[in-house]
Order: structure tokens, then C-alpha cells, then sequence
């Protein structure tokens, strides 16, 4: 059975950074996905070594700060690796990830400003695992890989 990397926050877990989750993945969706793809839980923040909960963070170019201006680049940086490393030992070819999260987004991301504010961008491990042939997805895209043969 194929693998699928999900962001853990969109399966009920409680790893964003106001110590929630978003779970926006219905029951007959993860159901029909479950049959379909080994579910693979995946939060790059946790791996990346942040705490839940955390002061959120925006992705400014190739930084990520915190609201409180902290520096945590690095933090997503190895995230992110830790998410492909996962990938390529899993042999994972497919991640569905949180979009306008700062580490998953695919296509949309705050503009750092921590206003509400929405930029064309990606998240940095969305961005990471692209570069390496990884095809991400986010939650609006579920019926694209529920319909792939």
C-alpha cells in the first residue's frame, strides 16, 4: 500500500501552535484515504523541536519568526528535513499538508506581518519536499488523491 505523509494537525492531533488541531480532514474522507494510503501523522514544528503550544510564527523570505520576534528558521529548517529524511526512508512519494502554515502551506502563506495577511509562498518543509520530487497536496486537494489511480 502506498504511503501519504499528513500533517498531523489535519488528522485531530494537537500540534499547532495554540496547542489545537485543525482537523479538516472529514471522517468519510480519511476513511476512503485510509483505504487507499498507509497513513503516515507528520508535524515538522515537533520534529523541528518547537513545543506545542508555541508563539506563532510567519514565514518573512527564507526566515521564519516568531510574534515575539524570535528567530526560528532553524527549528523549520530541520523540520523540514526530518520530513523528507522520513520520506525517503519510507519511500513516501505523497504528503497532504496544512495550507498557509509556515511549514506546510502549498500555496498561500502569511506575509509575516502577523496581520491576517495572505502571499502567494510555501511552507518550508511543502517547499523542501517539492524540491525533491515529493508531490504535496493540501486539504482542499484530498479528492485529487482520493481519484488517483
Amino acid at each position: 500500500m502506498e504511503k501519504l505523509l499528513v500533517s498531523s494537525c489535519l488528522l485531530g492531533m494537537a500540534t499547532r501552535y495554540d496547542g489545537k488541531s485543525k482537523k479538516s480532514i472529514s471522517d468519510g474522507d480519511l476513511k476512503r484515504l485510509s483505504e487507499k494510503y498507509q497513513i503516515i501523522p507528520f508535524c515538522p514544528e515537533i520534529y523541528g523541536g518547537l513545543p506545542t503550544p508555541r508563539v506563532p510564527s510567519e514565514r518573512i523570505g527564507e526566515l521564519v519568526k516568531m510574534k515575539n520576534g524570535a528567530d526560528v528558521t532553524e527549528n523549520y529548517k530541520k523540520g523540514a528535513s526530518e520530513a523528507l529524511s522520513l520520506c525517503l526512508t519510507m519511500n513516501i512519494k505523497k504528503a497532504l499538508l496544512k495550507e498557509k502554515s509556515p511549514s506546510c502551506a502549498k500555496y498561500e502563506i502569511y506575509d509575516g506581518s502577523f496581520s491576517g495577511t495572505l502571499v502567494n509562498g510555501k511552507g518550508v518543509s511543502a517547499e523542501l519536499l517539492t524540491e525533491n520530487g515529493i508531490d504535496v497536496y493540501n486539504e482542499d486537494e484530498i479528492s485529487l488523491l482520493l481519484n488517483q489511480k
